[in-house]
């Protein structure tokens, strides 16, 4: 991989003025998207293209899962920890004070503590990735894990717990589905930044005829890249790269390169 981010001159290098980021706005006024927008005079809109819908205590019911039956619980999103014990407390379970905790990163673990006293529980905390979590899952067979997620999920722990023959359950707590953006109809963008595949299923739920013109795309992470490029799109910017770790950084890079600022 290269370390520099190249834009290939493909006649798509047009002056950037307006960016749709597909996510919530950020509450700290301190986020680098403000940053870029005053520092480039960009007008840069913040759009959930997802919302996260709970399942119920009934609906979980059907899926035979019994919390109490398992002696670890993996957490990969901070929804996934909200939605769990959102179960638990309407299903009147009482989480035993030894259930262990694998979380994706530290961010999620310590998210724990708005239910639980950290302190008083066995937690195991990977880097960031499902593949450092697999690695500390390793270590620890002899669990019977619950693995709570949405509807839509990524794949490599599930697979991993069930190719190497893991005692676990997958329970479906909540539902990733497309939220209304039938207002954006007559809107465009100079940029549109995704970040996971949902985001490119919702803009074609919304906007089944969508054509890209000359709007760029922007996508955070492989998946989500892949995405596009499955759904017939041109992939314009990409990140993490390594002189771009975050969005916003691919997104300067590009903006510097396609208004002459380089």
């Amino acid at each position: 991989m290269s370390k520099d981010v190249i834009f290939a001159d493909n006649g798509r290098l047009n002056k950037v003025s307006s960016i749709l980021v597909s996510q919530p706005e950020p509450e700290n006024r301190q986020s680098p998207y403000f940053g870029l927008s005053e520092k480039y005079n960009l007008k840069i809109d913040f759009r959930k293209f997802i919302q996260i819908d709970p399942v119920d205590v009934k609906e979980f019911r059907k899926q035979k899962i019994n919390i109490l039956d398992h002696t670890a619980v993996i957490f990969t999103s901070r929804n996934a920890v909200d939605h769990f014990f959102r179960l638990a407390t309407e299903s009147k379970v009482e989480i035993p004070t030894d259930m262990k905790y694998f979380c994706v990163s530290e961010q999620t673990a310590n998210y724990l503590q708005k239910y639980i006293v950290i302190r008083k529980r066995k937690i195991f905390t990977g880097e960031r990735t499902a593949a450092d979590l697999i690695e500390i899952i390793k270590k620890h067979k002899d669990e019977k894990y619950i693995f709570p997620c949405s509807d839509i999920r990524k794949d490599e722990i599930p697979n991993f717990l069930s190719e190497n023959e893991f005692t676990f359950s997958e329970a479906v707590i909540y539902k990733t589905v497309a939220s209304d953006l039938s207002d954006l109809a007559d809107v465009n963008y100079d940029v549109i930044a995704f970040f996971s595949p949902s985001g490119i299923s919702s803009l074609f739920a919304n906007f089944p005829d969508f054509e890209q013109n000359n709007t760029r795309i922007a996508a955070f992470g492989p998946t989500t890249a892949k995405a596009v490029k499955d759904a017939g799109l041109i992939l314009d910017v990409q990140a993490p790269l390594p002189n771009a770790p975050s969005m916003t950084g691919a997104l300067e890079l590009y903006i510097k390169k396609a208004n002459g600022l380089d």
